[in-house]
């Protein structure tokens, strides 16, 4: 099944927050994650670099952190919801704010925006999606063993059946390899890259791509 991007908050048996997001693309499949200062980054491949002319959407932040929160999206919005989570704003309330204010993706697919939000200890995790006919953000008290999550198509509803209950995973390096192919994700089809992060024992997070 091809359900695009994902989103997913979640809590390793360890106790520690987990944030992770996929790219699962179709038509812009050349596409990789890379390092910058302060965040990640979805960029084209060398040789690829055209293709945002193509559509502007395909180049974005994908993962960022502030006070003390990993966010990750598919677009654009990471940028203004770690700025809103920075000056003291709920994620709720960031979520709700700017997925709002940005909207779906204006592309020949009237692709959704979707965001998630987890805390170090892992307690608490948030996903938002913004589509063409709805705004949904949604809390989950999340269990060690326990992820949710939600795509941009198909799983496109934050929710308890989107759920993996068998959900560990040690690092960031293995938290890219689960979502890039395991539990609940390996069904879904078209994995491009990914760029996730795990929480440590003193509330930082370490952060991978693959």
């Amino acid at each position: 099944m091809y359900i695009g991007r994902i989103v997913a908050v979640g809590r390793n048996l360890q106790g520690r927050g987990v944030a992770l997001y996929r790219v699962s693309s179709r038509s812009f499949p050349n596409r990789q994650s890379v390092q910058l200062a302060n965040s990640i980054a979805i960029v084209p491949k060398p040789g690829f670099e055209s293709d945002i002319q193509k559509n502007p959407y395909i180049a974005y932040n994908c993962l960022r952190m502030a006070n003390g929160l990993c966010i990750v999206s598919n677009g654009s919005q990471t940028d203004p919801v770690t700025e809103k989570i920075a000056s003291g704003m709920s994620p709720r309330d960031a979520l709700a704010t700017v997925m709002l204010a940005m909207d779906y993706e204006h592309d020949s697919l009237d692709t959704p925006r979707i965001t998630g939000i987890v805390t170090p200890s892992g307690e608490d995790g948030w996903l938002a999606i913004v589509r063409k006919d709805a705004l949904i953000v949604r809390h989950f008290a999340l269990k060690p063993g326990e992820a949710f999550y939600v795509s941009t198509y198909e799983k496109n509803v934050p929710c308890e059946e989107q759920r993996d209950g068998a959900f560990d995973v040690a690092n960031a390096a293995d938290a890219c390899d689960y979502i890039l192919g395991k539990g609940v994700f390996a069904d879904f089809e078209r994995p491009i890259s990914a760029a996730c992060a795990v929480a440590q024992a003193d509330g930082s997070f370490e952060t991978a791509f693959k």
